[in-house]
């Protein structure tokens, strides 16, 4: 079963009067119901490691944020008369009850600290994996839902509260009657109102960073990918584009955000697409096309960054920008998320160091997860990365995907010790690298930063 949206709150059990150094634990019923658990506080997860959540370790849910129930696990639960961590899995008080665990996804901008810590029911052993979605840790306290995260950027790029259903119509409309034949506005049209896609809705509310999906081929077999799914017990969360748009299709897609938007960004390599370097022959005479007819907006390329030839022409066409996805800097956890076709992560290097020595933008998607991005063998890895492919920028993105799951499976690629903590992790990063910026989202080139050079 999947994981589920907790759509009905019992505010009733969620009142407290005082706040408690721990955070309340909040759990599920069998009907997405959540409630605090009298006597029971609440628990993170970084990796094997179990820590009691308060109220100075974590913050606020932020809006746009989801809290989900995770069938077939049990918590884990801080028993506040004994202090101990134990699984929980049926109501102390009304012994038939099941209770399960409770997650926050939370919005754009915030990393996670901790996962939500629970355990595989005994009952069900082979429960299929979790949904693709990051598990963060919650809990409750003074009437509000506080998670344990920190916060990395605050732009309201994709904040939903921005983004009305009435004008994203009112939006799809216009460019309906501007680009009657593109199938690529139809696409995105889709995204936005199908898959409910803050950059798709963003290219109709003309503000910020326009999507330009074009690859309906991939080279890499991430397992986290949210467009297409070879393990049956996973489900994409999107379908992936079904055709190739033309050049000049893509091109009016990216013109039209650009001469109305101020310091725009429009990006190729989209959750709805494979890698777009496998689509350079459409791609490179769309950016030609674009910078014929202009010299504004910025173009950016989100890329596995597999084939650096490949890269390096759409580099001389006229791109600014590329951000690379990277779960880790070491290459036996790339392989093993990512499980390249007919590339090696030395390529990827590759690729980072032409694109800095053309002075390209280059920014790192890094897919983290707590327990094993900061993993002391990570963090170490990680530095020595910066130290010799100085890159702009670092997005730190949580990884969609069941934290117990990945726990595993990159611990049996290589060796993973006891984790730093991600707050620590961050900080150490920025002490060490003060020119890196920090950020979840693509910047226009008005805020490119400086070109880094490697530390001494």
């Amino acid at each position: 079963m999947p994981a589920h949206p907790a759509h009905l709150f019992n505010r009733r059990h969620l009142k407290r009067s005082h706040e408690p150094t721990p955070l309340f634990a909040v759990v599920a019923n069998e009907r997405g119901e959540i409630f605090d658990l009298e006597g029971f506080a609440a628990v993170g997860a970084d990796g094997a490691c179990l820590t009691p959540l308060t109220v100075s370790d974590t913050i606020s849910l932020p809006h746009g944020s989801e809290l989900m129930f995770l069938p077939d696990r049990v918590p884990l639960l801080m028993d506040l008369s004994t202090g101990t961590i134990r699984p929980v899995s049926h109501h102390p008080r009304f012994h038939q009850q099941r209770i399960f665990p409770v997650a926050a996804f939370n919005s754009p901008g915030v990393v996670l600290t901790h996962t939500c810590a629970h355990k595989v029911d005994e009952a069900n052993e082979n429960a299929p994996a979790l949904p693709l979605f990051a598990y963060g840790a919650v809990g409750w306290s003074k009437n509000r839902f506080r998670c344990a995260a920190l916060v990395v950027d605050t732009e309201p790029r994709q904040d939903l509260r921005q983004m009305p259903r009435d004008k994203v119509l009112f939006g799809v409309e216009a460019m309906r009657r501007k680009l009657p034949d593109n199938r690529l506005a139809r696409h995105l049209e889709h995204c936005a109102l199908t898959y409910g896609c803050p950059a798709g809705k963003n290219f109709f509310l003309g503000r910020y960073e326009a999507p330009l999906p074009t690859s309906r081929a991939c080279n890499a077999r991430c397992l986290g990918c949210i467009s297409l799914q070879r393990n049956p017990a996973l489900i994409s969360s999107q379908n992936r584009i079904s055709f190739t748009p033309s050049p000049r299709e893509i091109a009016e897609v990216a013109l039209s955000h650009i001469r109305r938007v101020k310091k725009s960004v429009v990006s190729f390599g989209q959750g709805c697409e494979g890698d777009p370097l496998m689509a350079a022959r459409v791609i490179r005479p769309a950016i030609l096309r674009i910078r014929k007819e202009t010299t504004a907006g910025t173009l950016n390329l989100n890329t596995n960054a597999s084939l650096p030839h490949v890269l390096e022409s759409l580099l001389d066409a006229g791109l600014d920008s590329i951000r690379v996805s990277l779960n880790s800097v070491r290459e036996p956890l790339y392989r093993a998320y990512f499980r390249p076709k007919g590339y090696e992560f030395s390529h990827v290097l590759e690729s980072i160091d032409m694109a800095l020595s053309k002075g390209i933008h280059v920014a790192v998607n890094y897919l983290n997860c707590p327990g094993v991005t900061d993993a002391p063998e990570e963090v170490d890895a990680l530095f020595a990365f910066l130290e010799r492919h100085p890159i702009h920028l670092i997005q730190w993105r949580n990884l969609n995907f069941d934290p117990r799951l990945y726990q595993s499976l990159m611990s049996a690629a290589a060796p993973l010790g006891p984790p730093v903590g991600m707050a620590m992790l961050i900080k150490r990063v920025r002490a060490h690298f003060p020119r890196l910026c920090h950020g979840y989202f693509n910047p226009p080139k008005e805020h490119f930063s400086p070109n880094p050079t490697p530390s001494s």
